[in-house]
Order: structure tokens, then C-alpha cells, then sequence
């Protein structure tokens, strides 16, 4: 099996190039659309769409709410919990993916053992903070090793796998310039949350971290629309795959059949060398010339 992942500089080419005819006048227009339309698709599979921004926000927010109204830990913490088991519960229901929401869990369940073990209702946020700020390092530091963790993330979304990183190198840039976005961005959010987590109260920073939890994220998505629309388009290596394997196939059908055509013509023209041997011998023999 050949690589997916060697350099090469070959692109493919469509039906009107290869005989020289000439373009339809928006058929450019048409791929662009296309590319924006697959890209916009893509990204919204990766991060969950409008649900999965719901599922995310939902929790800190009804959090947040409660705890201003009554100032109860226990009474925010729990009624969290359960919103974003039910919402998780509603995706098993529909067999809808339930990665976003298993996220979501785990992070508000994360929230509520700190906030449960110091009684401090800031530390239900720590988690999440702690994860962002991690999140804004990985991106930067895989972008600097030359593998940017946005191209791992949208590489099999995309059905690119990891093929941009030698095979598509306009690719491999947008995807670099992504994961700064997305670096930067979750830094400054950091940048602002964590001053406010030892000086703001409670309340004041749980509606602050609300009030952010969105615009980065949408700020760092659309900038990485902007640079995925601009890049080559992406390389489908499960279809190259695909086109290999049905290549090496019809190649072991016309072996098969080769070999069963060889194998008729030996029976052929074995019995008809057994024919004429036969009928060479049976073929009575003239007296011998003496000298």
C-alpha cells in the first residue's frame, strides 16, 4: 500500500483541463462556494454547532444564576449537574454524538467536586479555566513543533488526515495560522479570568466568565473559517485510498484471469501435442534406403 503522506507536488486535475477546453465562467465561483459550504460544515461537526455551544454555556450559566439569587453552593452545583445530564441524556435518547455533551459533564462534574471540597463556589469555574489555559498552550506549542493542533483536529473531519502536513503545504499553514488564533485568543481570555478569579467575588466573576465564554470562541472560529476558505482545498486520502484499493483489485481479477487463460491454453495445446504424437506413431513407417 502506498503512502498518503509523501511529498509531492502532483494535483489533480479536472476533465475540462486535461482536453484543454475551457472553463465554464463561474465554475470558480462555484468550487469557492462549495469550499466555503464543506468548510463551514466541517467546523461545525468539530465544535458542536448551536447545540453543542448550548450544552457548554448552559450549565455555568444556570450556575451563575442560582447562586446570585440564593447564594446556595450546593443548590448551583446540583442543579448544573443535572441540566447537563440531561442534556446528555436527551443526545442517547435522539442517538445524536455525545462527545459535546459527555464534555460537558465531565467538566461541570469536575467544577462541582472542587467547588464541593475547598466551599468556595469560584473554584466549580477552576476546571474549566485550568483546561482553557492548557488548551491555549497545546495550540501554540504544537504549532511551533510544525504539527498545529487544529490541522489533528479538523485533519479527519476533513478526510485529510494528516496528508496537509508534506502533501498540501498552503494547508498546513492556515492551519498554523488557526491554531495561533486559537492560542492568542484562549491566552487573553486567561488573561482576564484568572486576576478576576483571586480578586473579583463570586458572583461578579461567574458573570464575567459567562459573558466570555462565547465571543472568543466564536472570534477564534471565525478566524479560522477566514483562513481555511483562503487555503488549498483539502486532500481526500480516504478516497486516494479507496481508488487503490479498487485499483489493486481489478490488477488480482486480471492476474486470475490471466492465470486461467494460461492454464486453458496449456490443456489446448497439450492435448494437441498429444494428438499429433499419437497420430505420429500410428503413421506406418517406409522401408529404410540402404547406401
Amino acid at each position: 500500500m502506498p503512502s498518503y503522506d509523501r511529498p509531492t507536488t502532483d494535483r489533480p486535475t479536472t476533465d475540462a483541463a486535461a482536453s484543454g477546453a475551457a472553463a465554464p465562467a463561474g465554475s470558480e465561483a462555484a468550487q469557492d462556494a462549495d469550499g466555503r459550504a464543506v468548510t463551514e460544515k466541517a467546523l461545525f461537526d468539530a465544535f458542536g454547532g448551536i447545540r453543542g455551544t448550548v450544552e457548554t454555556v448552559l450549565p455555568g450559566l444556570l450556575f451563575v444564576a442560582i447562586f446570585t439569587v440564593n447564594k446556595d453552593l450546593h443548590i448551583s452545583a446540583i442543579a448544573a449537574l443535572a441540566v447537563s445530564l440531561v442534556l446528555t441524556a436527551v443526545r442517547l435518547v435522539r442517538r445524536d454524538t455525545v462527545k459535546h455533551a459527555f464534555s460537558g459533564v465531565f467538566g461541570v462534574a469536575f467544577g462541582v467536586v472542587f467547588a464541593m471540597m475547598t466551599g468556595n463556589a469560584k473554584d466549580f469555574y477552576l476546571p474549566g479555566m485550568l483546561y482553557t489555559l492548557g488548551l491555549a498552550l497545546a495550540y501554540i506549542i504544537t504549532t511551533l513543533a510544525g504539527v498545529p493542533l487544529i490541522g489533528l483536529i479538523l485533519g479527519p473531519v476533513f478526510k485529510e488526515n494528516l496528508s496537509w502536513r508534506t502533501r498540501n503545504p498552503g494547508r498546513k499553514k492556515a492551519y498554523a495560522k488557526a491554531s495561533w488564533a486559537w492560542g492568542l485568543i484562549l491566552l487573553a481570555k486567561c488573561a482576564v479570568l484568572f486576576p478576576l478569579y483571586w480578586w473579583a467575588d463570586t458572583t461578579q466573576f461567574g458573570w464575567v466568565l459567562v459573558a466570555l465564554k462565547l465571543p472568543p470562541f466564536l472570534l477564534a472560529l471565525w478566524l479560522t473559517w477566514i483562513f481555511l476558505t483562503k487555503a488549498p482545498a483539502p486532500i481526500d486520502v480516504f478516497a486516494e485510498m479507496e481508488a487503490e484499493e479498487e485499483r489493486e483489485k481489478a490488477e488480482r481479477e486480471a492476474a486470475k484471469q490471466r492465470e486461467v487463460l494460461d492454464a486453458v491454453a496449456d490443456d489446448v495445446f497439450g492435448d494437441v501435442a498429444a494428438e499429433a504424437a499419437a497420430e505420429a506413431a500410428e503413421r506406418p513407417q517406409g522401408p529404410r534406403h540402404r547406401r
